[in-house]
């Protein structure tokens, strides 16, 4: 594969692949839901706070058990400041959790982590990768523009359309629904098929962490829930919102922001881990949700 086609690819088809999945998670929203904010405020709170400040912690402590090589742990860093992502609620949804809270919390955190990802990287390289001359250059004003371009740009214009042209909204939020998992599955395997020798060489020292980070990250969702007195749906659809990252923005920070793809590869193994884990949750934690329900039905 080309030079060129790799830079063509980083900078501009993974990008638009972001926009798409932010635009088909806009045409689902509208101002109104996020009322939810103050009708459910310890769990949007729970939520909220547990991915925006324990994840990143989980994701340092863990890069530090594990002794991961720097960029590894980098990487693995860099999934752990991500938000949740569309395909968080596409599993709440089969998992029969709370899609309301699910996308809401998935907005919030799409909102906010513009800002915090690049304040969070400008200390995180230098502290991970210790002064080495191949570190990676960062603007932070314009890591914010860009993130705002493809995240919160294209949410608001998915937002609009529903403002203004509901049924057609409805229409391309249903063909869009599969987008993210798509996207996520092509830019994992191109990502793969680029940098397949680092995958390979670093498979076994990287799977260990970043297995403990995704389960350690749903168990946290689990913990929070019940601290807050939640009910099994909410509780489960906290662990998959904590558990399962917008690995595809996590790919566009390495690949087009960094344009390093060596700290791509824990990302692209977390990908493919989180939805098997998130799956073996949503099976384990069936039964509760219909105990739960057993006497409401009754």
């Amino acid at each position: 594969m080309s030079e060129q086609t790799i830079a063509f690819f980083q900078t501009t088809v993974v990008p638009i692949g972001l926009m798409l999945i932010m635009f088909s998670m806009g045409l689902t929203l509208a101002l109104r839901d996020f009322g939810m904010v103050a009708k459910s405020p310890k769990l949007v709170a729970a939520g909220f706070g547990t991915h925006l400040f324990l994840l990143p912690l989980l994701g340092i402590g863990i890069g530090l058990l594990f002794r991961l090589p720097p960029e590894l742990a980098l990487g693995l860093f860099i999934i752990s400041i991500c938000p949740a992502g569309t395909t968080s609620n596409a599993l709440t949804f089969v998992g029969r959790g709370n899609v309301a809270l699910a996308v809401i919390l998935t907005a919030l955190t799409s909102l906010v982590t513009v800002f915090t990802i690049p304040l969070l990287l400008s200390w995180a390289i230098p502290w991970f990768l210790d002064g080495r001359g191949d570190m990676p250059e960062l603007s932070v004003p314009g890591t914010i523009l860009q993130l705002v371009r493809i995240t919160i740009l294209p949410i608001v214009a998915g937002m609009i359309v529903r403002r203004f042209a509901a049924d057609a909204a409805a229409k391309m939020a249903k063909w869009l629904r599969p987008t993210s998992f798509i996207i996520l599955i092509l830019v994992i395997a191109f990502s793969v098929a680029v940098s397949v020798e680092l995958v390979l060489q670093n498979i076994v020292a990287a799977t260990p962490a970043i297995w403990t980070l995704n389960v350690a990250a749903m168990a946290l969702g689990l913990l929070i829930g019940r601290g807050v007195r939640a009910g099994p749906r909410d509780s489960m659809t906290l662990a998959i919102e904590t558990g399962v990252q917008n690995v595809t923005l996590a790919l566009v920070v390495t690949m087009s922001v960094l344009d390093n793809l060596s700290l791509a590869v824990t990302q692209n193994i977390y990908g493919m881990v989180m939805i098997f884990n998130a799956t073996l949750l949503i099976r384990w934690w069936r039964a509760r949700i219909a105990a739960a329900e057993a006497p409401e039905a009754a």
